[in-house]
């Protein structure tokens, strides 16, 4: 009998996680030589066409070996959202089980690992007249005011963003302006969609911080010599794209925007980029040590690659 189906029991879903510039990809890959599955990416950028560099997507090479579903999919001019993420993905697992393989989720984008299992809420559409409102006046008074009024509007919803999140800022205010409720009561009363899949969670990342630190600013000093700032400046002369829209609020496509704009000198953008993808993992690594299900895999123990099958063949029995 195939590992993805048993009799009288779900089939198997695996979310390998972890902060950026953990080696997810590299492990994900390695899984892939051993196990009957394929992955499907889980990550806000990499769904971008044309940006390649800034989001470390997998090379020719590393698709070739094993390809990654829900990458290049729509336009830097387009929105993606969890919700059209969430019906991306539920697609995509449902090919890969039909066929007796296992979905292989991999990423950072941990709203979109949520909005997976646990479904949606009924949240309005955005409404752009309203968050180019909100952008302005964060220009006006800074991002850290703006969550200081979503904390009076909002205190549960504010606690769970950083005052340095702008986007989850704005649509947190967004959407009490919107209803006239906070976004926190509008979650809790979702019903939670069950997802058809048995779920094995792994989570990689170096016990040490500092050593993702030194990670995290070795892989964007490593973007700039391959060729970020042109494939930023490419992105700009072809498309229509403001700092406003999501795929350019990505962490480092921001700085580095901010940088062709003539806000910052190179030397500060790399500064401001490295710390802002440290930020990043740290929101990451918070969300995933709020999951009891998680099994962290221990770099310093020594192979992650035999610590993952050994963990994925006790949840195939």
């Amino acid at each position: 009998m195939d590992p993805a189906h048993r009799e009288g029991r779900l089939p198997l879903a695996i979310f390998l996680m972890g902060p950026t510039a953990s080696g997810k990809t590299a492990l994900a890959i390695d899984l892939c030589k051993h196990l009957p599955c394929d992955i499907i990416s889980v990550d806000s950028a990499l769904v971008y066409r044309g940006m390649d560099i800034g989001t470390a997507k997998p090379d020719a090479a590393e698709l070739a070996l094993a390809p990654h579903r829900l990458i290049d999919i729509c336009d830097p001019e387009e929105a993606y959202s969890a919700a059209r993420f969430r019906e991306d993905a539920l697609g995509e697992m449902a090919q890969i089980t039909a066929s007796g393989r296992i979905p292989l989720l991999v990423g950072g984008t941990m709203l979109y690992f949520r909005a997976l299992e646990r479904g949606l809420s009924d949240l309005p559409e955005a409404d752009r007249g309203l968050r180019i409102r909100l952008e302005q006046e964060a220009e006006l008074f800074g991002w850290e005011q703006m969550h200081r009024r979503l904390q009076s509007l909002d205190p549960v919803t504010a606690e769970r963003i950083h005052p340095n999140d702008p986007q989850r800022i704005q649509r947190a205010l967004e959407v009490c302006e919107l209803t006239g409720r906070p976004m926190s009561e509008l979650l809790a009363e979702q019903q939670g969609q069950i997802l058809p899949y048995r779920l094995l969670k792994l989570a990689r990342a170096p016990k040490e911080r500092s050593i993702l630190h030194e990670r995290i600013a070795a892989r964007f000093h490593k973007m700039i010599e391959q060729g970020f700032e042109q494939e930023v400046r490419d992105l700009l002369a072809t498309r229509k794209l403001t700092p406003a829209m999501p795929s350019m609020r990505s962490v480092g496509y921001r700085q580095m925007l901010n940088y062709l704009l003539g806000e910052w000198d190179r030397e500060t953008m790399i500064e401001k980029g490295i710390v802002a993808t440290r930020q990043l993992a740290k929101r990451q690594l918070t969300w995933l040590r709020s999951d009891s299900e998680v099994h962290w895999l221990d770099e310093e123990a020594g192979d992650v690659l035999s610590q993952a099958l050994k963990i994925i063949e006790n949840g195939l029995n």
